[in-house]
């Protein structure tokens, strides 16, 4: 009588833990009664046994198919044959299965689990290497495509600048002019000698004495380095203010061999013309007023020719430099 207490028992102890795992799994397919039934103890032992035969036969079928689809298509769900076993042997494995009743419910969803692939994140180790080394050859090659497009501009203005000049500029011509001392000079007082020529008035606020002192400064290298000898002239384009002695006070201030030119007005302007240099008034206020004016240097040779001109943008240093060049190069042109 004892023992087939303790059957009856296990036997219920068997269905609850497989009802509890189809619960769990949502599995609805059994009938209501088997499923519903809580009445057990009131059924004799062959039909517990029949009952608990057909649900475990249900419930192996199922979960095999569940587990086949979370893993992998390949697995097929296990035949019918395997599952068809004597009732006694569910009897026998119902002693285990009352110890490991809770290990199956954990072991089915660790097996779900597991049989998931594994996704990677967005951007692996190896992509982001690859992105970098992408990123550092293309900003290599800008580069260096930049600095060979730098170096082409730079060599084709220098072949230019170093080609054979075509002709010559119609720069320069005679004038008849009044010196800073009050004597008349004209074009040919200056031959023999190289000359450095230029265009302002003794009334400019900053450009004409910023222009002056570097005139002044670059005469003193070009002495100092070459030995060569180039007089600065200074010609007036203000012939209304800048009389003899206005010009005379005002070259004396830049350098001691600073010849000032000065004269009448259509005097000055054939010289201008002669010159190619452009000159105005500005807006007059009573007296005072200012000249716009070319503001460049003409590099003349001994023969009161047209040579080179050096516009605001050159220092001292590069004037200098420009003038000892292009007096060498002419030397070599008539040697």
């Amino acid at each position: 009588m004892a023992s087939t207490f303790l059957r009856n028992l296990r036997l219920c102890h068997i269905y609850y833990s497989f009802n509890s795992q189809l619960n769990s799994s949502k599995f609805r397919s059994l009938p209501a009664k088997i499923l519903g039934s809580s009445t057990l103890t009131s059924m004799s032992p062959e039909i517990v046994v029949d009952d608990q035969y057909r649900l475990l036969r249900a419930f192996s079928m199922n979960h095999r198919f569940f587990c086949s689809n979370a893993t992998s298509p390949s697995v097929k769900p296990a035949s019918s044959s395997n599952v068809d076993a004597a009732p006694s042997s569910v009897s026998g494995e119902g002693n285990s299965g009352s110890r490991n009743g809770g290990d199956n419910s954990g072991g089915s969803e660790g097996a779900s689990q597991q049989g998931k692939p594994v996704r990677g994140g967005p951007v692996s180790w190896m992509s982001f290497f690859l992105l970098l080394c992408t990123g550092g050859g293309l900003v290599f090659y800008y580069d260096r495509e930049k600095k060979r497009h730098i170096e082409g501009i730079n060599n084709a203005s220098n072949a230019v600048r170093q080609g054979p000049s075509v002709g010559k500029a119609a720069i320069g011509g005679p004038f008849n002019l009044i010196d800073h001392n009050g004597k008349s000079v004209t074009d040919k007082d200056f031959l023999g000698k190289w000359n450095l020529i230029y265009f302002g008035f003794t009334h400019c606020p900053d450009i004409c004495p910023d222009e002056l002192q570097k005139l002044a400064s670059a005469i003193d290298k070009i002495k100092e380095n070459s030995g060569l000898e180039v007089v600065p002239v200074f010609i007036s384009v203000d012939p209304e203010r800048d009389t003899v002695e206005q010009v005379r006070e005002y070259v004396k201030e830049f350098h001691p061999k600073l010849i000032g030119l000065t004269g009448s007005p259509d005097e000055i302007k054939n010289a201008a013309r002669a010159y190619r240099v452009y000159y105005m008034k500005t807006e007059e206020e009573g007296s005072d007023y200012l000249v716009d004016h070319s503001i460049v240097m003409y590099l003349m040779d001994p023969n009161m020719q047209f040579v080179k001109f050096f516009g605001k943008n050159v220092d001292a240093t590069s004037l200098a430099d420009g003038v000892i060049q292009e007096i060498k190069q002419h030397k070599k042109l008539k040697a």
